[in-house]
């Protein structure tokens, strides 16, 4: 997603790199994209000589928002296969670093995915570094009725803002970075990258799914609704997908056809941008900034029995989530009887509030 650091994260890394001969190009900058448009890509390495690159020796070159260039894969390609240059690449849609690169550099790179803060790293970044526990059971065992109370606030203020870099380090108008991001990601990414002729109905959809976090889709109501076929509201969400600004799960099931076959359930990148789109119920941006500090464990689904109980997210296929505002021990009680037939390893209640009981996990421990 835009605005989430690859840039400061990749500065940092070009600083660590132990060598004088490297640079950092920004494909934003016109006179860098110049820089790669030539017929004959050895000219290439004569105008990175101008950047202080000597194609020699092995050599390191940075390239920001390579979105910007989608032919520069065969470029570097072809300088990765023929000179000892290395690339770390940055792009804010996984439409070029996944697909334009599936084949060209196959066993050849590794990728990275950025996403906005989860709530450790938030309190990182307000200096309340604290220790985590990777295993849910641990999380479980080890909550703390101080440590709740400490972090409490810190976490509404979470809940409130999200968790993007700038919205955090902000002191004075947090709404309007949020409001920067969105235009930003709406001006730039959906502009330059999609050739979306109704843009307005790229927008009532994004606020149409704002409203319906953590619901099941409809593809067709939702056509019916916003007055565009079945084929572009797919389109319209496979590119809002692609380029992070939402995630869909599928619902849980012992076969692969069954996960396909399945409607499946969305939710926004972050939970200050979905608080900026409209007034969501405080519910719903409880279970989004659960299921973002939950993905950092594997791959999650839903599940849901005919006209019969739900779980809000499974992880992995082996831990079951319930996800509660005020947590209680009938929610823990009510979450045992619908995982039992499904033969789930481990199961909790993730809440808001302070529930003592070896089956629960504080949502500040998330």
């Amino acid at each position: 997603m835009r605005q989430t650091g690859k840039t400061t994260l990749m500065k940092q890394i070009f600083d660590m790199v132990k060598s004088e001969n490297k640079t950092f190009l920004d494909l934003e900058n016109p006179i860098h994209q110049k820089t790669f448009e030539e017929k004959n890509y050895d000219n290439v390495l004569f105008n990175l000589r101008e950047f202080g690159i000597d194609p020699r020796k092995k050599s390191y070159v940075f390239l920001d928002e390579i979105q910007k260039m989608p032919e520069i894969a065969r470029v570097i390609k072809y300088l990765y296969d023929h000179y000892q240059m290395k690339f770390f690449l940055t792009g804010s849609s996984s439409f070029y670093l996944k697909d334009l690169f599936s084949e060209s550099l196959a066993g050849r790179k590794i990728i990275y995915e950025l996403f906005p803060l989860d709530f450790e790293e938030f309190l990182i970044f307000k200096g309340k570094e604290r220790k985590y526990f990777y295993d849910f059971s641990k999380k479980a065992k080890k909550k703390n009725k101080i440590a709740f109370e400490i972090y409490r606030k810190l976490y509404e203020e979470y809940l409130h803002f999200g968790g993007f870099p700038g919205v955090i380090v902000e002191e004075g108008n947090k709404r309007g970075v949020l409001d920067d991001i969105f235009k930003s990601y709406f001006e730039k990414d959906v502009r330059t990258l999609a050739d979306f002729r109704e843009m307005s109905k790229l927008r009532d959809l994004i606020l149409l799914l704002a409203n319906r976090v953590g619901s099941k889709i409809d593809i067709s109501k939702i056509s019916s609704e916003i007055g565009l076929s079945r084929e572009t509201i797919y389109a319209y969400m496979n590119f809002l997908e692609k380029t992070y600004f939402i995630s869909l799960i599928s619902p849980f099931s012992k076969s692969i056809n069954g996960e396909v076959r399945g409607a499946k359930k969305v939710y926004l990148c972050d939970v200050g941008l979905l608080n900026h789109l409209g007034k969501i119920p405080e519910g719903v941006i409880f279970e989004d900034a659960v299921f973002q500090n939950l993905k950092n464990y594997g791959k999650i689904n839903y599940y849901e029995k005919y006209k019969g109980p739900e779980i809000d997210f499974i992880v992995n296929g082996e831990i079951a989530f319930e996800v509660k505002i005020h947590g209680d021990v009938k929610d823990v009680k009510r979450l045992f009887r619908t995982i039992t037939p499904l033969a789930l390893k481990q199961y909790y209640v993730i809440a808001k509030n302070y529930l003592d009981h070896p089956r629960s996990i504080l949502a500040i421990d998330v």
